[in-house]
């Protein structure tokens, strides 16, 4: 139930945050969560909340709001101003409400005064800081610098919460239940079948992370598999699974940019899962074209990769741009597909897989 901030709490910052809330969440119609504040006091609880916002001082709600994006939403959290306990993918609809709220100019007024009020927090906990890029965009050494900012990270903090063959973009479930190795290992089988893999194929993976896929193609379809990186750690560790698995005949791993790809190498099969989102669409005519110039005729080029909608129009700066995958750009599918056919592809296969990734 909700707690009256006049009668409990009194003219403290307390009072002033649980005034805040009142306004920020007033037209909020879901109680599923409950907010408990630095102090200990809880304001509003459900009898089971799937969640609990835990504000961790008097300012941070000022954090959070006083210019509120993704970007500041996302810093807070990192920076420790806030914390969830319990289902935090249950929590992203209320974030998703706060951000999106349209308020009219008195209301807007009224909230930036309360956070005003708000006392600023000059101790804020040491965190992770964002991607500090040098050179042009999408230049080589950008992209370097890109890639090690997030893939050079140890990979034992990815061997987490990917799966067994850490294979690090969307599986492909046969029902929700399913758990993410088998759904990966089938994700792998339908990649080599769509790129109609034969026994004996050159296959080039462009963006080949710690090896799983060019593993598979090697081990369950008898390919010749060469996979590319600009992370060195990634590269090794890769290796390293391809000598454990006895590959080293048939599989092979380099540091390389794809447009440092030697020419003269053709490949059956071309195949890019999750390293498109890097590319920029300034250079996608490029990646295209070297794509169709490493092909043999008749070769087919498989790429996967997230999309936006041609609709869609962000609000404020990205947090994920900062601090999760600096220079990374997406485009919507129409986009991509008319550089692929421009380069000399034929589109021959466009599928959607939204849910399998959510």
């Amino acid at each position: 139930m909700g707690l009256s901030a006049k009668s409990l709490f009194g003219e403290t910052p307390v009072r002033v945050s649980v005034d805040l809330l009142e306004n920020l969440l007033a037209a909020y119609p879901r109680r599923d969560f409950q907010v408990r504040l630095w102090d200990g006091s809880i304001w509003v609880g459900g009898e089971q909340p799937r969640f609990t916002l835990v504000l961790k001082h008097p300012g941070a709600l000022r954090a959070m709001f006083l210019s509120p994006s993704e970007f500041t939403l996302g810093e807070a959290y990192i920076y420790d101003d806030f914390d969830i306990e319990g289902e935090i993918v249950a929590a992203f609809d209320l974030a998703d409400y706060l951000l999106r709220q349209e308020r009219g100019l008195p209301e807007r007024l009224h909230l930036a005064e309360l956070l005003r009020k708000s006392p600023a927090n000059n101790s804020r906990r040491p965190g992770p800081q964002p991607a500090n890029l040098g050179s042009s965009v999408h230049s080589k050494e950008r992209d370097r610098q890109a890639i090690g900012y997030h893939y050079d990270l140890p990979a034992e903090f990815y061997a987490l919460w990917l799966d067994q063959s850490m294979i690090y973009s969307c599986a492909y479930f046969a029902s929700p239940e399913e758990d993410l190795d088998t759904a990966q290992q089938r994700k792998l089988d339908y990649i080599c079948r769509k790129l109609r893999l034969r026994r004996g194929d050159h296959l080039l993976d462009i963006g080949c992370g710690w090896g799983g896929l060019i593993i598979y193609a090697a081990a369950h379809h008898g390919a010749q598999a060469t996979g590319i990186t600009l992370s060195k750690p990634q590269a090794e560790l890769a290796q390293e699974r391809v000598r454990q698995s006895n590959l080293n005949g048939c599989c092979r791993v380099e540091v390389c940019d794809y447009r440092d790809l030697d020419p003269s190498r053709q490949y059956d099969k071309i195949v890019s899962v999750g390293m498109f989102e890097h590319v920029g669409e300034a250079l996608l005519p490029e990646y295209f074209s070297r794509a169709w110039n490493l092909l043999q005729p008749g070769g087919v080029f498989l790429n996967q990769g997230i999309a936006y909608s041609a609709t869609y129009r962000r609000r404020g700066p990205s947090f994920t741009d900062h601090y999760v995958f600096p220079n990374g750009e997406l485009v919507p599918i129409s986009t991509s597909l008319r550089a692929a056919e421009l380069s000399g592809f034929e589109v021959r296969d466009v599928e959607s897989l939204r849910e399998h990734y959510a």
